[in-house]
Protein backbone atom coordinates (compact mmCIF):
# COMPACT_ATOMS: atom_id res chain seq x y z
CA UNK A 1 0.00 0.00 0.00
CA UNK A 2 1.54 3.46 -0.70
CA UNK A 3 1.98 6.13 1.62
CA UNK A 4 -0.17 9.41 1.49
CA UNK A 5 2.35 11.17 0.15
CA UNK A 6 1.54 9.71 -3.67
CA UNK A 7 -0.61 12.27 -5.17
CA UNK A 8 2.31 14.96 -4.58
CA UNK A 9 5.34 12.27 -5.43
CA UNK A 10 2.70 11.89 -8.60
CA UNK A 11 3.35 15.24 -9.29
CA UNK A 12 6.57 15.17 -8.99
CA UNK A 13 7.34 12.56 -10.94
CA UNK A 14 5.41 14.03 -13.57
CA UNK A 15 7.46 17.21 -13.59
CA UNK A 16 10.95 15.26 -13.59
CA UNK A 17 9.59 13.24 -16.48
CA UNK A 18 9.00 16.17 -18.36
CA UNK A 19 12.05 17.48 -17.48
CA UNK A 20 14.24 14.13 -18.53
CA UNK A 21 13.29 14.66 -22.12
CA UNK A 22 14.70 18.27 -22.52
CA UNK A 23 17.97 17.31 -20.54
CA UNK A 24 21.74 18.25 -21.28
CA UNK A 25 22.32 17.16 -24.60
CA UNK A 26 25.76 16.17 -23.06
CA UNK A 27 24.47 13.77 -20.99
CA UNK A 28 24.41 9.85 -21.25
CA UNK A 29 21.73 8.41 -23.43
CA UNK A 30 19.28 6.44 -21.68
CA UNK A 31 21.32 3.36 -24.16
CA UNK A 32 24.54 4.20 -23.24
CA UNK A 33 23.52 4.53 -19.87
CA UNK A 34 22.64 0.91 -19.35
CA UNK A 35 25.96 -0.41 -21.20
CA UNK A 36 26.61 1.04 -24.41
CA UNK A 37 24.94 2.22 -27.58
CA UNK A 38 21.99 -0.15 -28.78
CA UNK A 39 22.31 -2.87 -31.49
CA UNK A 40 20.46 -5.32 -33.40
CA UNK A 41 19.28 -8.08 -30.90
CA UNK A 42 21.23 -11.05 -30.88
CA UNK A 43 20.07 -14.38 -32.34
CA UNK A 44 18.28 -17.13 -30.21
CA UNK A 45 20.41 -19.45 -30.91
CA UNK A 46 23.81 -17.25 -29.79
CA UNK A 47 21.80 -17.27 -26.25
CA UNK A 48 20.58 -20.89 -26.11
CA UNK A 49 24.32 -22.10 -26.30
CA UNK A 50 25.00 -20.07 -23.40
CA UNK A 51 22.12 -21.08 -21.54
CA UNK A 52 23.02 -23.93 -19.80
CA UNK A 53 26.21 -22.15 -18.09
CA UNK A 54 24.40 -18.86 -17.21
CA UNK A 55 21.92 -20.64 -15.01
CA UNK A 56 24.96 -20.76 -12.26
CA UNK A 57 24.29 -24.41 -11.40
CA UNK A 58 20.66 -25.82 -11.18
CA UNK A 59 17.63 -23.40 -11.44
CA UNK A 60 16.46 -22.92 -7.93
CA UNK A 61 13.57 -25.61 -6.74
CA UNK A 62 12.20 -23.20 -3.85
CA UNK A 63 9.03 -22.49 -6.20
CA UNK A 64 7.06 -23.08 -8.80
CA UNK A 65 8.20 -20.85 -11.98
CA UNK A 66 5.49 -20.45 -13.96
CA UNK A 67 2.18 -18.44 -15.17
CA UNK A 68 2.93 -14.54 -16.25
CA UNK A 69 5.91 -12.32 -15.57
CA UNK A 70 5.13 -9.02 -16.19
CA UNK A 71 8.08 -6.90 -16.90
CA UNK A 72 8.28 -2.85 -16.87
CA UNK A 73 11.04 -2.79 -19.99
CA UNK A 74 11.41 -3.01 -23.37
CA UNK A 75 12.14 -6.36 -25.49
CA UNK A 76 10.85 -5.74 -28.61
CA UNK A 77 8.86 -8.50 -30.33
CA UNK A 78 6.62 -11.71 -29.46
CA UNK A 79 6.98 -14.73 -28.08
CA UNK A 80 10.06 -14.85 -26.81
CA UNK A 81 12.99 -15.33 -27.79
CA UNK A 82 12.60 -13.46 -31.14
CA UNK A 83 14.49 -10.84 -32.98
CA UNK A 84 13.80 -7.58 -31.86
CA UNK A 85 13.57 -4.85 -34.32
CA UNK A 86 14.33 -1.01 -33.93
CA UNK A 87 13.07 0.08 -30.80
CA UNK A 88 13.44 -3.01 -28.70
CA UNK A 89 16.27 -4.07 -26.44
CA UNK A 90 19.77 -4.08 -27.50
CA UNK A 91 21.46 -8.05 -26.84
CA UNK A 92 22.84 -7.06 -23.72
CA UNK A 93 18.76 -7.13 -22.73
CA UNK A 94 17.62 -10.14 -24.94
CA UNK A 95 20.53 -12.89 -24.75
CA UNK A 96 19.58 -12.37 -20.89
CA UNK A 97 16.06 -12.53 -21.49
CA UNK A 98 16.32 -14.88 -23.49
CA UNK A 99 18.56 -17.02 -21.47
CA UNK A 100 15.74 -17.08 -18.86
CA UNK A 101 12.75 -18.14 -21.10
CA UNK A 102 14.71 -21.09 -22.18
CA UNK A 103 14.65 -22.40 -18.57
CA UNK A 104 11.37 -21.32 -17.83
CA UNK A 105 9.19 -21.94 -20.99
CA UNK A 106 6.15 -22.14 -18.71
CA UNK A 107 6.20 -19.05 -17.65
CA UNK A 108 4.80 -16.06 -20.10
CA UNK A 109 7.03 -12.88 -20.15
CA UNK A 110 5.08 -9.23 -21.44
CA UNK A 111 7.30 -6.44 -21.46
CA UNK A 112 5.89 -2.80 -21.10
CA UNK A 113 7.72 -2.00 -24.46
CA UNK A 114 9.11 1.36 -22.87
CA UNK A 115 11.43 2.79 -20.08
CA UNK A 116 10.74 3.34 -16.78
CA UNK A 117 8.49 6.18 -15.97
CA UNK A 118 7.77 7.32 -12.60
CA UNK A 119 4.10 8.79 -12.55
CA UNK A 120 3.24 5.31 -14.71
CA UNK A 121 4.88 3.20 -12.12
CA UNK A 122 3.39 4.73 -9.02
CA UNK A 123 -0.19 4.82 -10.70
CA UNK A 124 -0.04 0.83 -11.76
CA UNK A 125 1.10 0.26 -7.83
CA UNK A 126 -1.81 2.96 -6.95
CA UNK A 127 -4.20 0.87 -8.65
CA UNK A 128 -2.70 -2.48 -7.59
CA UNK A 129 -1.65 -3.94 -11.10
CA UNK A 130 2.44 -3.09 -10.80
CA UNK A 131 4.59 -5.17 -12.95
CA UNK A 132 6.49 -7.91 -11.57
CA UNK A 133 10.02 -6.54 -12.10
CA UNK A 134 10.81 -3.04 -12.23
CA UNK A 135 14.26 -1.49 -13.59
CA UNK A 136 15.15 2.19 -11.62
CA UNK A 137 18.31 3.79 -11.51
CA UNK A 138 19.77 3.63 -8.20
CA UNK A 139 20.11 7.19 -7.39
CA UNK A 140 16.27 7.70 -7.22
CA UNK A 141 16.12 4.35 -5.25
CA UNK A 142 15.44 5.64 -2.09
CA UNK A 143 11.83 7.45 -3.57
CA UNK A 144 9.95 4.50 -4.33
CA UNK A 145 11.01 2.59 -1.10
CA UNK A 146 9.91 5.64 0.80
CA UNK A 147 6.64 5.04 -1.42
CA UNK A 148 5.82 1.50 0.30
CA UNK A 149 6.15 0.73 -3.94
CA UNK A 150 8.97 -1.85 -3.81
CA UNK A 151 9.32 -4.82 -1.94
CA UNK A 152 12.06 -5.64 0.30
CA UNK A 153 14.33 -8.63 -1.09
CA UNK A 154 15.21 -10.38 1.61
CA UNK A 155 12.90 -13.30 1.47
CA UNK A 156 13.68 -13.57 -2.08
CA UNK A 157 17.63 -13.27 -1.76
CA UNK A 158 17.17 -16.78 0.83
CA UNK A 159 15.21 -18.41 -0.69
CA UNK A 160 16.97 -18.20 -3.91
CA UNK A 161 20.52 -18.49 -3.09
CA UNK A 162 21.33 -15.10 -4.54
CA UNK A 163 25.13 -14.20 -2.98
CA UNK A 164 24.53 -10.68 -2.48
CA UNK A 165 28.68 -10.38 -1.88
CA UNK A 166 29.08 -10.55 -6.18
CA UNK A 167 27.67 -7.56 -6.62
CA UNK A 168 29.66 -4.34 -6.06
CA UNK A 169 29.63 -2.75 -2.74
CA UNK A 170 28.46 0.83 -3.64
CA UNK A 171 25.76 -0.29 -5.63
CA UNK A 172 24.10 -2.96 -3.46
CA UNK A 173 24.39 0.35 -0.65
CA UNK A 174 22.51 2.64 -2.93
CA UNK A 175 19.63 -0.05 -2.89
CA UNK A 176 19.75 -0.76 1.08
CA UNK A 177 17.65 1.04 3.51
CA UNK A 178 17.41 0.56 7.08
CA UNK A 179 19.33 -2.46 6.63
CA UNK A 180 16.99 -4.38 3.91
CA UNK A 181 17.80 -4.76 0.43
CA UNK A 182 15.21 -3.42 -2.13
CA UNK A 183 17.15 -4.15 -5.05
CA UNK A 184 19.85 -5.99 -7.34
CA UNK A 185 22.29 -4.06 -8.89
CA UNK A 186 22.40 -4.26 -12.61
CA UNK A 187 24.45 -2.01 -14.39
CA UNK A 188 27.30 0.37 -13.06
CA UNK A 189 28.63 3.50 -14.05
CA UNK A 190 31.78 4.89 -12.46
CA UNK A 191 33.67 7.91 -13.62
CA UNK A 192 37.76 8.57 -14.59
CA UNK A 193 39.50 12.16 -16.54
CA UNK A 194 39.32 11.70 -19.80
CA UNK A 195 42.14 14.01 -21.26
CA UNK A 196 42.88 15.39 -24.76
CA UNK A 197 46.61 14.92 -25.74
CA UNK A 198 46.88 17.46 -28.48
CA UNK A 199 45.24 20.30 -26.69
CA UNK A 200 47.71 19.30 -23.32
CA UNK A 201 50.77 19.56 -26.02
CA UNK A 202 49.45 23.16 -27.52
CA UNK A 203 49.32 24.20 -23.91
CA UNK A 204 53.05 22.90 -22.97
CA UNK A 205 51.42 21.05 -20.79
CA UNK A 206 51.60 16.91 -20.01
CA UNK A 207 48.76 14.85 -19.23
CA UNK A 208 50.45 14.62 -15.54
CA UNK A 209 49.70 18.29 -15.50
CA UNK A 210 45.85 17.35 -15.39
CA UNK A 211 45.30 16.50 -11.73
CA UNK A 212 42.47 16.78 -9.52
CA UNK A 213 44.02 16.82 -6.42
CA UNK A 214 45.70 20.21 -7.09
CA UNK A 215 43.17 22.68 -6.82
CA UNK A 216 45.23 25.87 -7.39
CA UNK A 217 47.72 24.10 -10.10
CA UNK A 218 44.23 22.65 -12.35
CA UNK A 219 42.89 25.81 -12.37
CA UNK A 220 45.86 27.44 -14.02
CA UNK A 221 45.99 24.23 -15.88
CA UNK A 222 42.40 25.12 -17.29
CA UNK A 223 43.39 28.48 -18.22
CA UNK A 224 46.36 27.32 -20.21
CA UNK A 225 44.51 24.75 -22.29
CA UNK A 226 41.61 27.30 -22.17
CA UNK A 227 41.73 29.33 -25.65
CA UNK A 228 39.47 32.46 -26.68
CA UNK A 229 39.39 34.57 -29.69
CA UNK A 230 37.71 38.00 -30.19
CA UNK A 231 36.30 37.84 -26.52
CA UNK A 232 34.45 34.36 -27.08
CA UNK A 233 35.35 30.89 -25.92
CA UNK A 234 36.86 28.47 -28.36
CA UNK A 235 38.45 26.14 -26.30
CA UNK A 236 37.27 24.37 -23.01
CA UNK A 237 40.18 23.71 -21.12
CA UNK A 238 38.93 21.28 -18.45
CA UNK A 239 34.27 20.69 -17.84
CA UNK A 240 33.90 20.09 -14.52
CA UNK A 241 30.86 18.46 -15.16
CA UNK A 242 28.05 20.85 -13.59
CA UNK A 243 25.59 20.15 -12.23
CA UNK A 244 26.09 16.25 -12.39
CA UNK A 245 29.30 16.01 -10.83
CA UNK A 246 28.48 18.29 -7.45
CA UNK A 247 28.92 15.11 -5.20
CA UNK A 248 32.09 13.92 -6.76
CA UNK A 249 33.71 17.61 -6.12
CA UNK A 250 32.10 17.47 -2.51
CA UNK A 251 33.42 13.82 -1.56
CA UNK A 252 37.22 15.28 -3.22
CA UNK A 253 36.99 18.20 -0.27
CA UNK A 254 36.27 15.57 2.01
CA UNK A 255 32.40 16.05 2.15
CA UNK A 256 29.06 14.57 0.95
CA UNK A 257 26.21 16.29 0.29
CA UNK A 258 23.59 13.95 1.90
CA UNK A 259 24.33 12.18 5.28
CA UNK A 260 24.97 8.20 5.21
CA UNK A 261 22.06 7.43 6.14
CA UNK A 262 19.89 9.78 3.79
CA UNK A 263 18.05 11.24 6.43
CA UNK A 264 19.78 14.77 6.56
CA UNK A 265 20.88 17.01 3.42
CA UNK A 266 24.25 18.42 3.75
CA UNK A 267 24.36 21.06 1.32
CA UNK A 268 25.32 23.78 3.59
CA UNK A 269 28.43 22.48 4.76
CA UNK A 270 30.89 24.76 4.52
CA UNK A 271 32.90 22.07 2.45
CA UNK A 272 30.04 21.37 0.08
CA UNK A 273 30.10 25.04 -0.80
CA UNK A 274 33.83 25.15 -1.25
CA UNK A 275 33.40 22.44 -3.88
CA UNK A 276 30.78 24.00 -5.75
CA UNK A 277 32.69 27.54 -5.09
CA UNK A 278 35.85 25.86 -6.85
CA UNK A 279 34.09 23.93 -9.86
CA UNK A 280 32.27 26.98 -10.77
CA UNK A 281 35.67 28.93 -10.34
CA UNK A 282 37.25 26.13 -13.16
CA UNK A 283 34.67 27.68 -15.59
CA UNK A 284 34.34 31.12 -14.78
CA UNK A 285 37.80 31.72 -15.06
CA UNK A 286 37.38 30.33 -18.51
CA UNK A 287 34.29 32.23 -19.50
CA UNK A 288 31.18 33.40 -18.49
CA UNK A 289 28.92 30.30 -17.13
CA UNK A 290 26.42 30.32 -19.95
CA UNK A 291 28.44 31.15 -22.77
CA UNK A 292 30.64 28.05 -21.30
CA UNK A 293 27.42 26.44 -20.64
CA UNK A 294 26.24 27.09 -24.57
CA UNK A 295 29.43 26.54 -26.14
CA UNK A 296 30.10 22.79 -24.81
CA UNK A 297 26.73 22.11 -26.21
CA UNK A 298 26.32 23.69 -29.36
CA UNK A 299 29.93 24.64 -29.99
CA UNK A 300 31.86 22.87 -32.74
CA UNK A 301 32.53 18.90 -31.05
CA UNK A 302 29.73 20.16 -28.48
CA UNK A 303 26.76 19.31 -30.93
CA UNK A 304 28.18 16.30 -32.22
CA UNK A 305 29.16 14.71 -28.81
CA UNK A 306 27.72 10.98 -29.52
CA UNK A 307 29.89 10.86 -33.07
CA UNK A 308 33.01 11.66 -34.71
CA UNK A 309 33.01 15.71 -34.64
CA UNK A 310 33.08 15.19 -30.80
CA UNK A 311 34.65 17.39 -28.84
CA UNK A 312 37.82 15.70 -28.79
CA UNK A 313 38.12 15.44 -32.06
CA UNK A 314 37.62 18.64 -32.60
CA UNK A 315 40.00 20.05 -30.07
CA UNK A 316 37.34 21.69 -28.45
CA UNK A 317 38.25 20.04 -25.12
CA UNK A 318 41.15 19.69 -23.16
CA UNK A 319 39.98 17.24 -19.92
CA UNK A 320 36.80 16.51 -17.92
CA UNK A 321 35.64 13.82 -15.76
CA UNK A 322 33.18 11.48 -17.93
CA UNK A 323 31.38 7.66 -17.35
CA UNK A 324 33.18 5.25 -18.50
CA UNK A 325 30.85 4.40 -21.28
CA UNK A 326 31.94 7.47 -23.49
CA UNK A 327 34.60 4.92 -24.23
CA UNK A 328 32.84 3.29 -26.68
CA UNK A 329 31.36 5.88 -28.07
CA UNK A 330 35.17 7.72 -28.71
CA UNK A 331 36.70 4.13 -29.71
CA UNK A 332 34.19 3.98 -32.37
CA UNK A 333 33.66 7.29 -33.35
CA UNK A 334 37.55 8.65 -33.39
CA UNK A 335 39.20 5.61 -32.81
CA UNK A 336 42.59 7.55 -33.35
CA UNK A 337 42.25 10.36 -31.34
CA UNK A 338 44.92 10.78 -29.04
CA UNK A 339 43.25 10.81 -25.56
CA UNK A 340 44.88 9.46 -22.10
CA UNK A 341 43.13 8.71 -18.74
CA UNK A 342 43.53 9.51 -15.11
CA UNK A 343 41.32 8.72 -12.02
CA UNK A 344 39.74 11.60 -10.89
CA UNK A 345 41.81 12.73 -6.98
CA UNK A 346 40.63 14.09 -3.97
CA UNK A 347 42.61 16.67 -2.82
CA UNK A 348 44.51 13.81 -0.58
CA UNK A 349 45.53 11.96 -4.00
CA UNK A 350 43.39 9.11 -3.44
CA UNK A 351 41.58 8.03 -6.68
CA UNK A 352 37.73 7.95 -6.41
CA UNK A 353 34.66 8.04 -8.38
CA UNK A 354 31.10 8.61 -8.56
CA UNK A 355 29.00 5.42 -9.58
CA UNK A 356 25.85 5.00 -10.94
CA UNK A 357 23.58 2.58 -12.81
CA UNK A 358 19.99 0.63 -12.55
CA UNK A 359 18.87 -1.98 -9.87
CA UNK A 360 16.28 -4.73 -10.92
CA UNK A 361 13.12 -4.47 -7.99
CA UNK A 362 9.98 -6.42 -7.24
CA UNK A 363 6.75 -4.07 -6.52
CA UNK A 364 5.16 -4.65 -3.38
CA UNK A 365 2.46 -5.82 -4.59
CA UNK A 366 3.63 -7.77 -7.57
CA UNK A 367 1.63 -10.74 -8.08
CA UNK A 368 4.34 -13.47 -9.29
CA UNK A 369 7.41 -12.41 -7.17
CA UNK A 370 8.69 -15.89 -7.17
CA UNK A 371 8.98 -16.02 -11.02
CA UNK A 372 10.16 -11.65 -10.72
CA UNK A 373 13.00 -13.07 -7.91
CA UNK A 374 14.21 -16.13 -10.22
CA UNK A 375 13.94 -13.36 -12.99
CA UNK A 376 16.53 -11.18 -11.14
CA UNK A 377 18.62 -13.68 -10.25
CA UNK A 378 19.37 -15.14 -13.37
CA UNK A 379 19.86 -11.80 -15.24
CA UNK A 380 22.35 -10.84 -13.24
CA UNK A 381 24.71 -14.16 -12.98
CA UNK A 382 28.04 -14.28 -13.66
CA UNK A 383 27.64 -16.21 -16.84
CA UNK A 384 24.31 -14.66 -17.74
CA UNK A 385 26.39 -11.17 -18.08
CA UNK A 386 29.65 -13.01 -20.17
CA UNK A 387 26.85 -14.58 -23.13
CA UNK A 388 25.59 -11.33 -23.50
CA UNK A 389 28.85 -9.52 -23.63
CA UNK A 390 30.13 -12.21 -25.89
CA UNK A 391 27.53 -11.89 -28.40
CA UNK A 392 28.05 -8.07 -28.27
CA UNK A 393 31.69 -8.71 -28.62
CA UNK A 394 31.33 -11.53 -31.67
CA UNK A 395 28.71 -8.93 -33.50
CA UNK A 396 31.10 -6.11 -32.97
CA UNK A 397 33.74 -8.05 -34.23
CA UNK A 398 31.93 -9.08 -37.24
CA UNK A 399 31.08 -5.54 -38.01
CA UNK A 400 34.82 -4.56 -37.63
CA UNK A 401 33.80 -2.13 -34.32
CA UNK A 402 35.30 -1.56 -31.23
CA UNK A 403 34.19 -3.27 -28.01
CA UNK A 404 35.36 -2.24 -24.69
CA UNK A 405 33.48 -4.12 -22.79
CA UNK A 406 29.99 -4.37 -20.72
CA UNK A 407 30.31 -2.72 -17.11
CA UNK A 408 28.03 -4.67 -14.68
CA UNK A 409 27.31 -4.66 -11.07
CA UNK A 410 28.98 -8.06 -10.77
CA UNK A 411 32.14 -8.21 -9.63
CA UNK A 412 32.44 -11.64 -10.85
CA UNK A 413 31.15 -10.85 -13.94
CA UNK A 414 33.23 -8.23 -14.92
CA UNK A 415 36.23 -10.71 -13.94
CA UNK A 416 35.11 -12.85 -17.08
CA UNK A 417 33.57 -10.67 -19.27
CA UNK A 418 37.36 -8.14 -19.23
CA UNK A 419 39.84 -11.30 -18.59
CA UNK A 420 38.27 -12.83 -21.58
CA UNK A 421 36.85 -10.71 -24.33
CA UNK A 422 38.22 -7.32 -24.12
CA UNK A 423 41.64 -6.65 -24.90
CA UNK A 424 44.01 -4.01 -26.73
CA UNK A 425 42.87 -5.22 -29.84
CA UNK A 426 39.21 -4.94 -29.10
CA UNK A 427 39.30 -1.81 -27.20
CA UNK A 428 42.08 0.19 -29.75
CA UNK A 429 43.76 3.04 -28.00
CA UNK A 430 41.11 3.11 -25.36
CA UNK A 431 42.00 0.19 -24.04
CA UNK A 432 44.20 1.97 -21.07
CA UNK A 433 40.69 3.49 -19.99
CA UNK A 434 38.84 0.54 -19.97
CA UNK A 435 41.66 -0.58 -17.53
CA UNK A 436 41.84 2.26 -15.59
CA UNK A 437 37.68 1.99 -15.00
CA UNK A 438 38.45 -1.59 -13.62
CA UNK A 439 40.76 -0.17 -10.93
CA UNK A 440 38.95 2.43 -9.82
CA UNK A 441 35.45 1.18 -10.16
CA UNK A 442 35.99 -0.07 -6.46
CA UNK A 443 36.47 2.96 -4.99
CA UNK A 444 33.72 4.64 -6.05
CA UNK A 445 30.98 6.27 -3.86
CA UNK A 446 27.41 5.86 -4.40
CA UNK A 447 24.66 8.71 -3.07
CA UNK A 448 22.44 6.82 -0.24
CA UNK A 449 19.25 6.33 -0.96
CA UNK A 450 16.82 8.84 0.47
CA UNK A 451 13.20 9.51 0.46
CA UNK A 452 12.95 12.14 -1.55
CA UNK A 453 15.64 11.28 -3.96
CA UNK A 454 14.41 12.80 -7.12
CA UNK A 455 13.27 16.09 -5.24
CA UNK A 456 16.59 16.35 -3.50
CA UNK A 457 18.49 16.10 -6.87
CA UNK A 458 16.19 18.33 -8.30
CA UNK A 459 17.08 21.41 -5.83
CA UNK A 460 20.67 21.16 -5.76
CA UNK A 461 21.02 20.63 -9.23
CA UNK A 462 18.76 23.48 -9.89
CA UNK A 463 21.19 26.11 -6.85
CA UNK A 464 24.07 24.64 -8.60
CA UNK A 465 22.84 26.03 -12.04
CA UNK A 466 22.11 28.92 -10.12
CA UNK A 467 25.54 29.99 -9.10
CA UNK A 468 27.08 28.69 -12.36
CA UNK A 469 24.46 30.52 -14.50
CA UNK A 470 23.42 33.83 -12.15
CA UNK A 471 26.55 34.18 -10.30
CA UNK A 472 24.20 33.82 -7.24
CA UNK A 473 26.44 33.53 -3.74
CA UNK A 474 27.09 29.88 -3.43
CA UNK A 475 26.96 29.92 0.57
CA UNK A 476 23.50 32.01 0.17
CA UNK A 477 22.46 29.33 -2.28
CA UNK A 478 23.41 26.44 -0.97
CA UNK A 479 22.02 26.93 2.61
CA UNK A 480 18.51 27.79 0.94
CA UNK A 481 18.38 24.46 -1.15
CA UNK A 482 19.79 22.73 2.25
CA UNK A 483 16.27 24.00 3.98
CA UNK A 484 14.43 22.94 0.86
CA UNK A 485 16.00 19.65 0.52
CA UNK A 486 16.03 19.04 4.48
CA UNK A 487 11.80 19.74 4.37
CA UNK A 488 11.35 17.67 1.45
CA UNK A 489 13.22 14.60 3.08
CA UNK A 490 11.30 15.18 5.97
CA UNK A 491 8.16 15.27 4.25
CA UNK A 492 8.62 12.13 2.40
CA UNK A 493 9.70 9.74 5.56
CA UNK A 494 6.09 10.84 7.49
Amino acid sequence: MLTKRTTAALSVALVLAVGACSGDKTGASPAASAGGASAPAASAGASESAGASASGGAPSAAADISGTLKVDSKYGCKPIPCTPGEGGADEIGTTRVDIFAKMYPDVALEFSEKDFDPATFLTSVASGDPPDVVRISRDIFGTYVAEGALEPLGDCISKFGIDMSQYREPAVAAVTVDDQVYGIPEFYDSRILMINDSVVEDAGLTTADVDTADWAKLTDVAKKMSKTEDGKLTRIGFDPKLPEFLPLWAKANGASIISDDGKTSQLEDPKVIEALQYAVSLVTEQAPGPEFTDFKTNGPGGKDFFGADNQFAADTLGAMPMEQWYLNVLANNTPDEKISFAPFKDKQGNAISLSGGSALAIPASAKSKDAACEYIRVLTLPDTWYAAAKVRADKRAADGEAFTGVYSGNKLADEKIFGELVTEETAGAYYPGVQLTLETADTAFSLPPNAAAEEFTRIWQAAVQKVLNDGADAAQTLTQADQEAQSAIDAAQQ
